[in-house]
This record gives structure tokens, C-alpha cells and sequence, in this order.
């Protein structure tokens, strides 16, 4: 703190940069929303492009100011020229449901265009379902199956849940339950209870697995205790079921 304070009262950028983010994060000083601001501001108008990013943050959180979308969207514009990819993300996210901006879906799909060739996997993400559904852009479901693929090795749920369903659907890639299967498992890992559901439907019926009625009710359990309706009326059925079984066998 006392070797940057002096250099950041002389201009440098630098040092005003890491203040700002010192006071920001609460990190080695008491956290302090105006603070940051100031220092922030001070960097961003040496055109410091981390700084500009904060300052855009900052509007849109309201942290140290009052929340401004607009000038949210200003400061992310500014950065995201510049090729930072969070920030494209966030412009494109504001553009996506007119936040700040006028709503416009093809400028959201320019901006996640850009962060997802970055590998930010949300826009990856994002820009898979717009080419799926033809928002913003051409319809194109191999564009979205190869949009969902880069997001989905990247641990995004949504993403591997989706591609599953383009291998389900043969939507944009050929048909493979086996495939499906793999990516719903992925997805259902991870919590998510319509995967969860349908991986339980896929055991069984033997779809893409080998058929499994412990498997299942395992699977529609899961996404039963997450309120999923149609996986609480099944696994009672099953549940019903195999207590009745068991009791005929005795």
C-alpha cells in the first residue's frame, strides 16, 4: 500500500489500477467502494483498460455509486473494443435483454461471438442456443451443436445438457443415444434435474445405456428430492412397484 499510494498520486496508471482493486476487494486495506471508484476512475481515464472494466462493474452493481446500466454498458463498451473478453460477454449479456442498451439480439450475438472465440464457455454457451433457436442469427443447429460442444468440455452444465439433446434430436449432428446418454450424465453430475430426469428415462428404457431400473430410480430420484414433478410421480411408481414385487416374492 505505501510504495503504490505515492506513485498512484503521480498518475501512474499502474498503481492506480491496483489501489482501485485493493479497495475494491477489501484486500490489504478496509474495503471501500468509494475509493475504488476514485482510483479506478483516475486509471480508466489514462485509458487503462482494467480499470475501465471495474469502473463498468461498478456502475452496474452500484457499489460505490448509484447503479447505472448505461454507464455500465459504456465503460464495458470501451473494454470490450479492446478484446477483454469478460467484458464482451457482459455487453453482450446487456444487449441480450436490453439492459442499459436497447435490446438488440443481433449486437449480443456480435459480442458473444467475440467471447466465446475467447473461450468464455457462458457465450459459448449462449451462442449455441441463438444459433439453435435463430435469435440474433441465422438458425444453424450444427453451429449450435458446435457451439455447445466447446462449452460442454468446459464443464457447463447447461451446455452438456443441450448437446445431449442435439444427439437425442439428431439436431445438428447425427443421431446417438450413446452420445445423448454420455452428455446428460455429465450434465446430471452436476445437479442439473431435467438431465437427470432423462438419463433416469434413458436406463429404463436401455436408450444409449444398458438398461438399469436401480440406475433409474436412482436418476429420478435425484432429480425428484430437486422438485422436478414428473420425476416424483415416476419414481413412486417405481418405488410402489418394486415394494410390491418384493412383497409377492416373499
Amino acid at each position: 500500500m505505501r510504495e503504490w499510494e505515492p506513485l498512484a498520486k503521480q498518475g501512474n496508471a499502474d498503481a492506480q489500477s491496483y489501489l482501485g482493486f485493493m479497495y475494491h476487494s477489501g484486500n490489504g486495506v478496509p474495503q471501500d467502494y468509494n475509493e475504488a471508484m476514485k482510483w479506478f476512475r483516475l486509471a480508466a481515464g489514462q485509458r487503462y483498460a482494467a480499470a475501465q472494466y471495474f469502473l463498468g462493474l461498478m456502475y452496474y452493481h452500484g457499489q460505490g455509486v448509484h447503479q447505472d446500466y448505461a454507464e455500465a454498458a459504456k465503460w464495458y463498451h470501451k473494454v470490450a473494443e479492446l478484446g477483454l473478453a469478460k467484458a464482451q460477454y457482459n455487453l453482450g449479456f446487456m444487449y441480450n435483454i436490453g439492459q442499459g442498451v436497447p435490446q438488440d439480439h443481433a449486437e449480443a450475438a456480435k459480442w458473444w461471438h467475440k467471447a466465446a472465440e475467447q473461450g468464455i464457455a457462458k457465450a459459448q454457451h449462449n451462442l449455441g442456443v441463438f444459433y439453435a433457436e435463430g435469435q440474433g442469427v441465422l438458425q444453424d443447429h450444427a453451429e449450435a451443436a458446435k457451439w455447445y460442444r466447446k462449452a460442454a468440455v468446459q464443464g457447463h452444465a447447461d451446455a452438456q445438457y443441450n448437446l445431449g439433446l442435439a444427439y437425442a434430436r439428431g439436431q445438428g449432428v447425427l443421431p446417438d443415444d450413446t452420445e445423448a446418454a454420455k452428455w446428460f450424465r455429465k450434465a446430471a453430475g452436476q445437479g442439473m434435474a431435467d438431465a437427470q430426469y432423462i438419463l433416469a428415462a434413458m436406463h429404463l428404457q436401455g436408450n444409449g445405456v444398458h438398461q438399469d431400473y436401480a440406475e433409474a430410480a436412482k436418476w429420478y430420484r435425484k432429480a425428484a428430492v430437486q422438485g422436478h414433478a414428473d420425476a416424483q410421480w415416476l419414481f413412486s411408481r417405481i418405488f410402489m412397484l418394486t415394494r410390491a414385487s418384493r412383497m409377492n416374492s416373499k
